[in-house]
C-alpha cells in the first residue's frame, strides 16, 4: 500500500510496523518500536536524508524518535544518508563488524568480483547515480554486530552474519514476526535470486542458504518488493537450485 511521495522517495507499507523508503537504487525500511521509537534498517542514497526525515514525519516520527541505524552492509546505496541522520537524530549507527572499519572510512571496501553479465549492469546503476563511483561514503558506526547478537525491538531482532556480498554483511531476523532483512544478498528484482555485485559469490550462496531455512514470513531486500507471506517457502525453492 502506496501512502506518499510527497517527500520526494516513494513510501509504502510493508507490515503493521516496517514501511518501505524506496530511492533511485536501492531501499531502506523503516521500523515501529514499541516505545515510540523508531528504527532505521539501511539510509539509501547519499542525500537523502532530509527526504527520510520527511517521510518519518508523516508516519508520526520526530528526527528525536529515531534510536536506531543498522546497516546491512558498506556500499554507498546503502550508506549514503547514514552520517546525515545520525547526526541530525542521534541516533546509534550499528553495522556489522567486518564491515564497520570500511563504513568508517578506516579501509577500502573491496571491489566486486563481477560475473560477465552482471558488468553492464554494474555500468548502468553507476550512470544512473554517479555518485556511487565517485563519492566515497562514510559514517562513525556506534557499535559493531556480530552472528547472534539481539536487539532489543520490542520482540528480539537477531543478527544473522551473512558473508559473500561484502565480507561483513548481516540479516536481520525478527523470528516472532517472521520478518528477514536481508540486505542485498538476496534479491526480488523480476524474480527472486541472490544478490549481484559480489565480492564471493560461493559464500553468498551459503548465506542465501543459511537464511532461507529460517522462519520467515516476510522478506525484505535491499532491492525489490518485499515478499509478505510464503516468503520462507519461496527462500527455499530458489536455494534448492544453487550451485
Amino acid at each position: 500500500m502506496k501512502i506518499s511521495e510527497a517527500a520526494g522517495i516513494e513510501t509504502s507499507q510493508v507490515t503493521d510496523r516496517i514501511w518501505m523508503f524506496r530511492f533511485p537504487v536501492g531501499q531502506a525500511y523503516a521500523v515501529r518500536l514499541p516505545d515510540d521509537g523508531w528504527a532505521l534498517v539501511d539510509t539509501g542514497l547519499p542525500g537523502y536524508a532530509q527526504q527520510i526525515l520527511t517521510a518519518l514525519r508523516g508516519l508520526g516520527a520526530a528526527p528525536g524518535d529515531l534510536r536506531e541505524i543498522v546497516l546491512t552492509h558498506s556500499h554507498g546505496d546503502h550508506t549514503g544518508s547514514a552520517a546525515a541522520l545520525a547526526a541530525a537524530t542521534g541516533a546509534r549507527v550499528l553495522a556489522g563488524a567486518d564491515d564497520a572499519p570500511v563504513i568508517r572510512g578506516d579501509v577500502p571496501g573491496p571491489p566486486p568480483v563481477l560475473l560477465d553479465w552482471e558488468v553492464p549492469i554494474f555500468e548502468s546503476v553507476h550512470e544512473l547515480v554517479p555518485e556511487l563511483a565517485h563519492t566515497t561514503v562514510t559514517c562513525p558506526v556506534d557499535g559493531e554486530l556480530a552472528d547472534g547478537d539481539t536487539l532489543d525491538w520490542g520482540e528480539a531482532a537477531t543478527v544473522v552474519h551473512v558473508p559473500g556480498h561484502t565480507a561483513g554483511g548481516i540479516a536481520l531476523h525478527l523470528p516472532a514476526s517472521g520478518v528477514l532483512f536481508t540486505g542485498d544478498t538476496i534479491a526480488n528484482v523480476q524474480q527472486l535470486t541472490p544478490g549481484v555485485f559480489n565480492t564471493d559469490r560461493p559464500q553468498l550462496f551459503d548465506s542465501f542458504r543459511r537464511q532461507a531455512a529460517l522462519d520467515v514470513e516476510t522478506a525484505c531486500f535491499g532491492h525489490g518488493d518485499p515478499l509478505v507471506g510464503g516468503a520462507g517457502k519461496a527462500l527455499r525453492a530458489v536455494a534448492a537450485g544453487l550451485d
